[in-house]
């Protein structure tokens, strides 16, 4: 057995169960959960039909790197949505089966395990990257992004021995949990890093579609290549899928883009993996990435549960509708872990514990004292949970 399965922490949901195992939740109130970032917006009837329609291509084996139609439509859309001047279908676009089995697999692909590698990761963070690094026979090396730094990485801190053994950083803009985007000034400080210490960038963008402001889409890092001049994307690879941005998450579709000699050496791992996207999920996909008006339509829906959920906890809480992503990632009053259990006590309601998606690290957990609020369930039920949270605080505190 790989003996690096030992070093695999508890998943957070699992953590989760056996928090809140032993709470009795009122029986009046139905049950709410906003602890899962799942989408649960219908999701477009065009796309759910070309699925159908296409099942008959169950008859044949598909190509690991995907139909050229579907490379086409991705390479499209990335070009358009990131102001990309090229992005070669053949040489630069990969599609996946979701992006959780990709960014899990490009480190073993990519992590040279015969020399003393480090990855590094945003904390808190998406768990995948961690156990990709730990699997792949890496160090993790934890980015903190507290609120001090708008919950973003703070690149100068890390020492230079650390950068030295680095072979992989993996960002996520906009942040889960956090929602924090990166800006072109700090793509480009970690573009000079990769430059200078030799390691790839694994940008993990899945709710790149998903933010308040039209006039203000979150930046891409092939984007702020593009801008700096890097057509090549050298050391670059982004992370794209259609489950949040298009409410597809059992479609498990997404891609992969960037430097082509990195998709090169992926796609060889892929062949050996055997992970190739069935024919009807690829009809499916380019549908999908070939329409905008959904995608619309659903940040409209997301913006309305922010302005009536912020409206209703502002009185209790602190909240701050994040720049990007579906959670509100808020400040508990005491103990994350408490709180949660609490909450699911008194209002049936069930949130993640910050501290479930960090590590303490350097004296201190930058999770810890949070909780993350998945915007995904209906308009009355994300307001109904928040008009509960805000009743326990008010009996509480005497509001």
């Amino acid at each position: 057995m790989n003996p690096d399965l030992a070093k695999l922490h508890p998943y957070p949901f699992e953590r989760l169960r056996a928090l809140l195992a032993e709470v009795q939740a009122p029986a009046g109130l139905a049950p709410i959960d906003l602890s899962i970032g799942e989408p649960r917006h219908p999701p477009p009837a065009r796309v759910v039909e070309e699925l159908i329609t296409h099942l008959h291509g169950l008859a044949r084996y598909p190509l690991t790197r995907g139909g050229a139609e579907l490379r086409t439509a991705i390479a499209d859309w990335a070009r358009r949505r990131f102001d990309l001047p090229a992005l070669d279908p053949e040489r630069q676009v990969l599609p996946v089966n979701g992006t959780r089995e990709a960014l899990f697999a490009v480190a073993q692909a990519l992590v040279d395990r015969s020399r003393d590698a480090c990855v590094l990761m945003p904390n808190p963070f998406y768990q995948i990257y961690e156990g990709a690094a730990l699997l792949a026979g890496a160090t993790p090396y934890y980015l903190d992004t507290p609120s001090d730094q708008g919950y973003l990485p703070d690149f100068e801190a890390v020492p230079a021995r650390v950068w030295q053994r680095c072979q992989l950083v993996y960002v996520c803009t906009p942040g889960n949990p956090t929602g924090a985007v990166f800006d072109q000034a700090r793509f480009e400080q970690l573009l000079a890093l990769a430059d200078r210490h030799d390691f790839v960038i694994a940008s993990d963008e899945c709710y790149s579609e998903i933010y308040p402001d039209e006039q203000r889409p979150p930046a891409g890092l092939l984007g702020a290549c593009a801008r700096s001049g890097r057509d090549d994307y050298a050391r670059c690879l982004v992370f794209h899928s259609l489950s949040k941005r298009s409410n597809l998450p059992g479609l498990r579709s997404g891609f992969v883009a960037g430097d082509a000699r990195l998709i090169q050496a992926f796609l060889r791992y892929r062949t050996y993996h055997g992970c190739a996207m069935p024919p009807p999920a690829q009809a499916a996909s380019i549908v999908a990435w070939r329409d905008e008006d959904h995608v619309r339509a659903n940040r409209d829906h997301y913006r309305r549960k922010f302005d009536q959920v912020s409206r209703i906890l502002q009185p209790v809480l602190p909240v701050t509708i994040p720049d990007g992503g579906f959670y509100l990632w808020l400040p508990t009053p005491g103990d994350d872990r408490d709180f949660a259990r609490e909450v699911h006590a008194r209002c049936n309601v069930t949130l993640l514990p910050g501290s479930f998606l960090s590590r303490a690290a350097a004296g201190r957990d930058p999770g810890a004292g949070h909780v993350r609020m998945a915007l995904v369930a209906t308009e009355d039920d994300c307001t109904e949970a928040a008009g509960r949270i805000r009743a326990l605080l008010q009996e509480k505190h005497g509001h």
